[in-house]
């Protein structure tokens, strides 16, 4: 096969078909515009594009993996809409993504609905009543959690990484309930029953046998796991069907719970509540708790019983005719919205794509987002937040701090009283510098777009490798307890019944309330960088959704780690390989500290979907990032 395509492109013919997809995948994007000159340097956007971009009519599906996808696009024939097919997908992928995600971890969803109106999900647990600072200021953690931490390249904080102890209520199953309930159209039954498939029996690929073959070691700590995912005692192939009966069986309890609602008389939206009592009121609740408790972890079934999500409204900015929304300050996700603030006082287009001046602007307004992120964001339940930072005055007045001829090395987060605000990093007891392992983290990602005009964004995490398997439910508890922080006078300080503010993302656009964009991408702290970096690509730079997403990209480590022992690395700018070097000279000049990334380490891998005003919509996802698109 090799010899044939070698042969093909030497012919004119292949020649001119392939230039004909490169000039689509660099065309515009498909809604108007404001007339504007050029870039002056569109050279610098002519990179390889490796996939052609996919578009539909009735739907597009930006996912994690080909089999989530495959989940969200099985719905959507059957005539469910975007928030079935989101759910679904999510679903799915906690069974088929075990690497990155698993039925105990979180799920923060936005969604649009058919009218116009943007809702939020949190889909995030929080921490068991045992969970509290005095614990973890005088609890010894196991020698074999801190090697496996120290092994991965992680130095891991008074909150374990890995284990028991830093397990939440698990959030998503919940958020997915709540989402489809109040806004989709099917069946719980229904929507699970891709991921019962996949239970069943799948397919296992590289990724996940790779992350089986890195856990084995903490595998020996917890039989549950252990048996799981190592069948026979022995690592599961490639090419392998890879199995989950005790999880399958779990899904199917839970769909025998609807039936048995619907049978006695309940509605569509009193079964699924059935479903949730199910889960964390039942049988399954009460082995999680005992699991845990005979484990030496924290979570008890009293925690699970009396969790329950409520629909959230969302925060949003405009930018320039756009309108964006994120989800709550108990995400990283509203740093997008004061970067985009900042930014919208600039002529991004002016300075060109990747620039070094373009690049510095961004730089320094992603440094002062992120600085307000590490000093105020929490869990709104528990802590007061500024109510200015997401003001166009703040941004005003906080974008004459950006120097645009100097990178700056400092903290710098807005005062809003006399009181110095603290600082994560230096409260840790040293300045660590970030390693990659500790800068991005296992999690994934689901957009969905249907032609009702209904918006589905999800960024599912939590209960990645290494997990420990809860009893015989199948079902893996989060790690992320991690993100709360040590510091009594933190808005973020770890408390029993808290969320912990996380890195999880997802994000909506909208054109004067018109459906727009749904993107999300995994990468931990790098999160809304790279959402910021392909967000302009599109609004500012016109590319479709599959050149932005595969773009070069940057990434700053001017930030506090979101896990761990919270490390930080003043100023340090990471360039993506295919940058050009006078860009790194002319950044080096400007002051910043700069190191290169392969494409294929960028700290993130988004997907993008775009809907135009014709109603085609169109689905990027990154190559570098394993990630996959379809189209209906």
């Amino acid at each position: 096969m090799t010899e044939i395509l070698r042969e093909a492109a030497m012919t004119p013919l292949f020649r001119l078909y392939l230039g004909l997809v490169l000039c689509l995948l660099l065309s515009p994007a498909a809604f108007p515009q404001r007339s504007r000159d050029a870039p002056k340097n569109e050279g610098q956007m002519s990179w390889r594009v490796l996939r052609p971009i996919v578009r539909g009519t009735r739907a597009a599906v930006g996912a994690g993996a080909p089999l989530s996808s495959e989940a969200s696009m099985r719905l959507l024939h059957a005539g469910g809409n975007a928030v079935d097919a989101g759910v679904a997908g999510l679903y799915a992928a906690a069974v088929g993504e075990f690497s990155h995600f698993g039925f105990g971890g979180e799920a923060p969803i936005l969604i649009r609905t058919a009218d116009g109106q943007v809702h939020s999900i949190g889909g995030l647990g929080t921490a068991p009543k045992k969970m509290t600072l005095e614990f973890f200021r005088s609890h010894r953690q196991e020698p074999e959690i801190v090697q496996e931490s120290r092994r991965r390249g992680r130095n891991g904080g008074p909150i374990p990484s890995y284990g028991m102890l830093p397990a939440l209520v698990p959030g998503m199953v919940d958020g997915g309930l709540l989402a489809l309930r109040d806004f989709g159209t099917q069946s719980f039954g229904e929507i699970i029953q891709p991921a019962v498939d996949l239970a069943d029996g799948m397919p296992l690929d590289g990724i996940r046998s790779s992350s089986i073959s890195h856990s084995v070691r903490i595998f020996k700590l917890f039989p549950t796991s252990q048996r799981v995912y190592l069948p026979g005692g022995r690592v599961p192939r490639v090419g392998s069907i890879f199995r989950q009966p005790d999880l399958a069986r779990t899904l199917r309890s839970m769909i025998a719970a609807e039936k048995a609602a619907l049978a006695q008389g309940a509605t569509r939206q009193a079964a699924i509540d059935a479903v949730r009592d199910h889960f964390y009121r039942g049988e399954i609740a009460r082995k999680i708790g005992k699991f845990s408790k005979e484990n030496g972890g924290l979570l008890r079934y009293e925690d699970l019983a009396a969790f329950r999500l409520e629909v959230e409204r969302p925060e949003k900015t405009t930018y320039r005719n756009f309108e964006v929304y994120k989800s709550g300050f108990y995400t990283q996700g509203p740093i997008l919205l004061q970067a985009l603030n900042l930014l919208e006082g600039y002529d991004l287009r002016s300075m060109g794509w990747n620039t070094a001046e373009y690049i510095h602007i961004v730089t320094e307004a992603l440094k002062l987002a992120y600085a307000d992120r590490d000093t105020y964001y929490a869990d709104p339940k528990f802590s007061k937040i500024p109510p200015a930072l997401l003001t166009k005055a703040y941004a005003d007045q906080r974008r004459g701090l950006i120097d645009p001829a100097k990178a700056s090395t400092e903290f710098r987060p807005g005062r809003f009283d006399s009181k110095e605000p603290p600082h994560p990093a230096f409260y840790a007891g040293q300045l660590r510098p970030l390693t990659d392992a500790l800068a991005s983290h296992d999690t994934t990602c689901l957009n969905i777009i249907d032609n009702k005009g209904v918006m589905f964004s999800v960024t599912p995490s939590g209960a990645w490798m290494p997990s420990v398997i809860a009893a015989d439910t199948g079902i893996p508890l989060t790690q992320r307890a991690q993100s709360f922080l040590m510091m009594p006078n933190h808005p973020n300080v770890v408390e029993p019944g808290k969320r912990p503010r996380i890195t999880l993302s997802p994000t909506l656009v909208t054109r004067r309330g018109q459906p727009i964009m749904a993107l999300s991408t995994p990468g931990g702290d790098q999160q809304d960088q790279a959402i910021l970096q392909v967000l302009l690509a599109v609004l500012e730079f016109r590319l479709n959704p599959q050149a932005a997403v595969e773009a070069p990209r940057i990434q700053t480590r001017h930030m506090v780690a979101s896990f761990d022992d919270h490390a930080m690395d003043p100023n340090l700018l990471l360039l993506d390989e295919r940058m050009p070097a006078s860009v790194e000279v002319a950044l080096k000049q400007l002051g910043h500290q700069i190191e290169r990334r392969s494409r294929w380490s960028s700290g993130s891998a988004p997907v993008a979907v775009l809907r135009a005003p014709n109603g085609v919509i169109s689905a990027g996802a990154d190559p570098y990032g394993y990630r996959y698109a379809d189209a209906w």
